[in-house]
């Protein structure tokens, strides 16, 4: 006999056949072929009739079942083939029941779990169960047979007798265990149950003491609560507890397993195998209970069987409180356990059997109307995620339609109800006499209609979409969800009888079973992602996050001010995130870009200089700095850094630094870990000087600093601290101010890096054999995956990590081909990207992987991305347990051979340089030219030569040795540009999400963006500057208004009109020079503008409603033309200006009037000091779909527009549209710090487009 605590170490010994020994009376099955393949024939090794078991032909959900006469600990399976046949199941799954009545699926990894089965009559094939499961009834379902036959099956199953004490609590009752003291105060407690609920609410645990503390474990809407407190001095003002949720569907009639460990305030709480750890609250570490515990419900004092929660409703079996077996000392009637109500001792069986319905389009249940149709009632209970679906119908003369949501019906509707699709139980009732129809939802109060006609002779559970031949109408989808207590004319329907009769009119349809699950628990959506999910899948709703992706995975901001630099961005405040996908949020920094180099700054609040006076070494004068990011976000920035500093500037009169006769320091601050330091200038510390003495300059050098010559005039000590690990101060203290004529002033900058001290972090490897090692990738249900290399081998893997059975593995399969291969334990998945030119070809190339629940990806250099959607039902963590293996593999074999560089993995940088500093066969750092990431400008590319390098400036709109010349042109009115290109996309709508609810389009995350930036100078309102639009006339549009404010429109979604987004009201034809950027990313659309005269009044969104308005201006700005100067335009990869100046003459390009290139009054490069401002806003809805990767991108054209007749019918063809939606936008404070401008878009799911671009 085995029970929950028998070691699994000694389960093997007890272990035994449990299919051997059975009767045949406990075998049963959906269909027998014959006599001689009967059920009880399927016994492992067996010959006996056919030689086992095998089902109808016609069958199409077969399942063979075993009553194993009493509850057992099940540990593995095996099967075979059926004896001297064909015949083996080679798929299969798992489901148990206690009862015989309401089944519940195997699931490992949350997923219902396919096992493998045979692939010949005769071998055995044996699985132990990773987790055992206890049950008395067990039934496997075929889900493949033979291809050289059909399906046969042998089968046995191995376990142990299963004992444990139960108790059945009835809603009325409850079991009190009573303390010998008074009270009882415990450092430690461990808890541990299993329980079977029929409700989802219900107080499971309570237990109080008199000074605030408690413990409470109930069920709420099917999950469970922990609500702990620990000496709270306030718990019923503050309300303070630690309550902590876990679980979910656990109304399901299914055993579950919880156990509460708690030593002092650490506390770790499990469900089903789920723990999640916290600390609770309180002023002690005690637990102090008064009197007693309860189990099943919280009576009042006095009052046995009242109750203060509603009381639990269901079974509990091997409770134990503290090592104290709490049933069987009720069973044993032992004087500490007092019952309250009947508490029986044997768990009572559900009289409710569920059936599921398994899909929106195929799954329906006919019923007969064989009961009196003068009158008709139909009650049953519902739960599914799906916000649509039809219930049933009744055949009326105008149709009776019972949905879930409503949708254009044939007859008057009936609406009750909201929050249907929550997953939990809910309850309707329909009754029809004569010509009043009433609706009940969840017993609230009816509501009626009225109708007429005559009932029908049929009832119809769900609906088939795709035929017609049934009494129901379809009008949004059929039901997708478990149905329960089913009645007709106030007559129960006998589910299981209907499966049995084999005249019954059902498809798609489990019984004895709900498979619903809910796809948000664990939550899968990563930084605060929301988590929307429907009856076979869930979204991540990533607004507001600062994330994207199918999980929220990626951050939309970039890592560091450099990368702005390589964009060609001004001085500006930005929003980056310092560790990408990493757990770190956004914040925002300041970016002062200088010619050679680009600062991040970042203040904090005190930094004027500040007066000081009256101050010791005993009490000094102490400013402690709070900067305006974390202390996390600071170490990661100084980390990440090439060169960090700050300076302090520090004057003085008689006030010393240090005391003169032993040094001691009068004066000290605090690095950001707290230590305190006494050096005050350069960048090696442990130094008692300043900056005089390193530089050999001070006053009086017998002193080490200016201030410690104790003066009566004022000196300068004024240095820079430059030692990374010690930045920034936390914390100074002045104490030499109280003397006479004293006095000090301090002033400490903000902290100042620049550089990416691991863009350039490289290995070489030049050994087959070679590889570095780190520790193993934290990947099981996410990993991103940066890096770039340059070869000149044909192939070789980047890295590799191993599990027992998984893996994950990125190599360079061949010269044109890079894999992404990893395996979930059910098979690899292998996703490959063919490049059009070598890759070995010894210039640097980018890759970027990713795999995570629902999707994985791969990207090289700035071909396609190829995408791989995760199928619904299979493993989706990623279990790896060796080490992670760069540049080879763990038996040396198809090593890499080449260089290796800015290896990132889920936000963090592996340091190549250090490792490779101690590994036979690979050198740090790389041979070359291409070394820096300040060699070419504005995003060129650095290409390697024989003895030098050059940048390849293509992809830019930038000229010159190093891309820092723009390009740029004057315009008069008429002059326009015309250009055509070829240009691949990655916007793909997946097919999943296509057909998903409508309801869930808000969710879904589109990969498709546009990246538009130029620069422009002018003096004329209003103005065309640049259109885009596609052949289905789907446009964008960036325009000056009669104001001179820019403005953007888009319309992406006929059905919501054009959407009008303004990043500022004031005008810029002010005949100075400004750079525009415009980046709309999945969900996200930033509008960077380089001048905003008036900041501070600066509006987040000033959006205009109404088409009509919109078309006029747009007319009127197209009508007018552009006169000014444009600078550096550039839309995605294209650079039509660029293209313009320099191959007028090729085909993609038409110039109409007069071009003639200008400086535009600005200097060559972009990395300029101004005042530049981003601002953001959310976007309200997006599905953006190409359905191709290369496309025609039909046109851009520049300023005018110069087929005036084509744009004025495009536009005025436009006007008739619908009037657009209104536009929703997160509005932010001004401030000094302008967060990005993110705004909102409708787009629309268009087919396959041509675009047009009009500039």
């Amino acid at each position: 006999m085995c029970n929950d605590n028998t070691d699994e170490s000694n389960l093997i010994y007890l272990v035994h056949p449990l299919v051997t020994s059975l009767p045949p009376a406990f075998f049963q099955n959906s269909s027998k072929f014959s006599d001689r393949r009967s059920p009880h024939y399927a016994k492992l090794n067996r010959r006996e009739g056919g030689g086992g078991w095998s089902p109808n032909g016609d069958d199409q959900q077969p399942w063979l079942q075993l009553d194993l006469q009493d509850r057992f600990k099940v540990t593995s399976i095996a099967t075979q083939g059926r004896w001297g046949s064909s015949d083996w199941v080679t798929r299969y799954q798992l489901q148990y029941s206690d009862s015989g009545r309401t089944w519940r699926p195997y699931r490992q990894e949350d997923v219902i779990w396919t096992f493998i089965g045979n692939s010949d009559t005769d071998t055995v094939v044996q699985h132990k169960l990773p987790h055992s499961i206890r049950t008395r009834y067990m039934r496997l379902l075929p889900l493949e047979g033979s291809p050289k036959g059909g399906m046969g099956l042998r089968l046995e199953v191995y376990g142990c007798t299963y004992k444990s004490d139960v108790a059945d609590f009835d809603g009325r009752s409850a079991l009190l265990y009573r303390f010998n003291q008074k009270s009882t105060s415990t450092v430690k407690d461990v808890i541990s149950l299993r329980f079977r609920s029929h409700q989802a609410e219900g107080v499971l645990v309570h237990g109080e003491g008199q000074r605030g503390d408690f413990l409470t474990l109930e069920l709420q809407r099917g999950r469970l609560i922990l609500h702990l407190n620990l000496d709270d001095a306030k718990p019923q003002s503050t309300g303070r507890s630690s309550s902590v949720m876990l679980g979910s569907l656990l109304d399901d009639h299914h055993w579950h397993s919880v156990q509460i460990e708690r030593f002092n305030k650490h506390v770790n709480f499990t469900v089903d195998g789920h723990t999640q750890h916290f600390r609770c609250l309180g002023q002690e570490d005690t637990l102090e209970i008064d009197y007693e515990l309860s189990f099943g419900g919280i009576p009042l004092p006095g009052k046995p069987g009242t109750f203060l929660h509603e009381n639990f409703h269901g079974c509990i079996e091997n409770l134990n409180y503290n090592g104290v077996n709490v049933i069987d000392m009720a069973k044993r009637r032992k004087p500490q356990i007092y019952t309250v109500g009947n508490v029986t001792f044997s768990c009572s069986e559900s009289s409710s059997v569920a059936v599921t319905f398994l899909s929106s389009t195929g799954s329906f249940l006919m019923l007969p109307a064989d009961y009196s149709m003068e009158s008709l009632s139909v009650r049953l209970q519902f739960r599914t995620w799906n916000q649509e679906g039809l219930l049933f119908s009744v055949p009326l003369q105008a149709r009776l339609l019972l949905s879930l949501s409503g949708g254009q019906q044939n007859s008057a509707q009936v609406l009750s109800g909201q929050n249907l699709n929550d997953g939990q139980w809910h309850s309707i009732a329909v009754e029809v006499k004569g010509q009043k129809v009433s609706l009940t939802v969840n017993n609230q109060k009816p509501v009626t209609m009225e109708t007429s006609g005559k009932l029908g002779f049929s009832i119809v559970l769900g609906c088939p979409l795709f035929q017609c031949d049934f009494n129901c109408e379809n009008p949004n989808k059929g039901y997708q969800g478990c149905l329960r207590l089913l009645f007709i004319n106030n007559h129960p329907v006998d589910i299981l009888q209907i499966q049995q009769e084999t005249l019954s009119n059902y498809s798609q349809i489990s019984f004895d079973v709900c498979n619903i699950q809910d796809r948000c628990l664990p939550i899968l959506c990563e930084h605060s992602g929301q988590c929307i999910q429907s009856w076979d899948q869930f979204y991540c709703d990533c607004s507001g996050t600062g994330y994207t992706g199918a999980t929220c995975h990626n951050s939309i901001y970039e890592r560091s001010c450099e990368a702005f630099r390589k964009t060609g961005s001004q001085s500006s405040v930005f929003t980056i995130d310092l560790d990408g996908s990493g757990p770190l949020e956004h914040t925002q920094v300041n970016c002062t870009m200088a010619e050679d180099k680009v600062w991040t700054v970042v203040g904090h609040d005190h930094m004027r200089i500040i007066d000081i006076r009256g101050s010791t070494p005993r009490s000094p004068f102490v400013l402690i700095f709070n900067y305006t990011i974390s202390p996390y976000h600071l170490r990661s920035l100084v980390t990440s850094s090439e060169h960090c500093q700050q300076e302090v500037i520090y004057r003085c009169r008689k006030s010393r630094l240090f005391d003169t006769w032993d040094g001691t320091p009068l004066s000290w601050w605090l690095d950001r870990d707290g230590v305190k330091r006494t050096y005050w200038g350069g960048f090696l510390p442990g130094v008692q000087q300043c900056s005089c003495s390193l530089d050999g300059n001070c006053r009086d050098m017998n002193y080490f600093c200016n201030c410690d010559a104790d003066q009566d005039t004022w000196a300068n000590d004024t240095g820079v601290l430059s030692y990374k690990d010690h930045l920034p101060l936390s914390e100074i203290a002045i104490g030499d101010t109280n003397r006479t004529n004293s006095q000090a002033e301090l002033q400490i900058g903000p902290l100042r890096c620049y550089g990416d001290r691991f863009f350039w972090n490289s290995a070489s490897f030049y050994q087959e054999s070679s590889y570095l090692h780190f520790p193993t990738l934290q990947a099981e249900l996410s990993v991103d995956i940066s890096l770039f290399f340059k070869t000149s081998a044909l192939s070789g893997v980047f890295l590799e990590n191993l599990g027992v059975r998984d893996f994950i593995r990125l190599e360079l399969s061949s010269p044109y081909t890079v894999n992404l291969t990893f395996d979930l334990g059910d098979g690899p998945v292998i996703i490959t990207v063919q490049s059009p030119v070598a890759l070995n070809d010894r210039q640097w190339h980018y890759i970027r992987a990713e795999r995570n629940v629902k999707e994985a990806s791969l990207q090289v250099d700035s071909l396609p991305l190829k995408l791989n959607e995760a199928p619904s039902e299979r493993p989706y963590r990623l279990q790896l347990s060796s080490q992670l293996f760069v540049g080879g593999t763990a038996s040396r074999q198809r090593g890499f051979l080449g260089c290796l560089r800015a290896l990132i993995i889920n936000g963090v940088t592996l340091d190549l340089y250090e490792r490779a500093k101690t590994t036979p066969g690979v050198n740090s750092g790389c041979p070359g030219h291409c070394t820096s990431d300040s060699v070419c400008h504005n995003g060129g590319r650095c290409v390697e030569e024989r003895s030098s390098y050059t940048c390849d400036c293509t992809q830019t709109a930038f000229d010159g040795p190093h891309c820092r010349t723009a390009l740029a042109a004057s315009f008069e009115s008429g002059s326009s540009v015309l250009y055509t290109l070829q240009e691949p996309f990655s916007g793909i709508l997946n097919e999943e999400a296509r057909r998903s609810p409508a309801g869930f389009h808000d969710a879904d995350v589109t990969k498709s963006q546009e990246k538009v930036s130029f620069g422009f100078l002018t003096h004329h309102v209003p103005a065309l500057i640049l259109t885009a639009h596609t052949l289905d006339q789907h446009y964008l549009a960036v325009m000056l208004t009669s104001n001179g404010s820019l403005q953007i429109q888009y319309l992406l979604n006929k059905e919501k009109g054009t959407e009008k987004f303004s990043p500022g009201s004031s005008s810029l034809a002010d005949g100075r020079f400004h750079w525009v950027k415009i980046n709309r990313k999945g969900q996200e659309l930033f509008v960077q503008v380089s001048l905003c005269l008036h900041s501070s009044s600066c509006p987040i969104l000033f959006p205009v409603s109404g088409s009509d308005t919109t078309d006029k201006e747009l007319v009127q700005a197209g009508l007018r033309g552009f006169i000014g100067c444009l600078s550096s335009v550039q839309f995605n990869q294209a650079t039509p200006l660029k293209a313009a100046l320099q191959n007028s003459q090729s085909p993609l390009v038409t110039v109409i009037g007069r071009l003639e290139a200008s400086s535009c009054g600005t200097i060559s490069s972009l990395n300029t000091l101004s005042n530049t401002h981003t601002h953001s806003g959310k976007l309200s809805f997006l599905i953006y779909n190409y359905l191709i990767l290369s496309m025609l991108v039909a046109a851009v054209v520049f300023i005018t527009l110069c087929v005036l007749a084509i744009i004025i019918h495009f536009l005025y063809r436009h006007r008739r549209t619908s009037a657009p939606s209104v536009i929703t936008g997160k509005m932010h404070r001004p401030s000094m710090e302008h967060p990005p401008y993110r705004a909102a878009l409708d787009l629309h799911k268009p087919n396959h487009d041509s675009k047009e671009y009009y500039i």
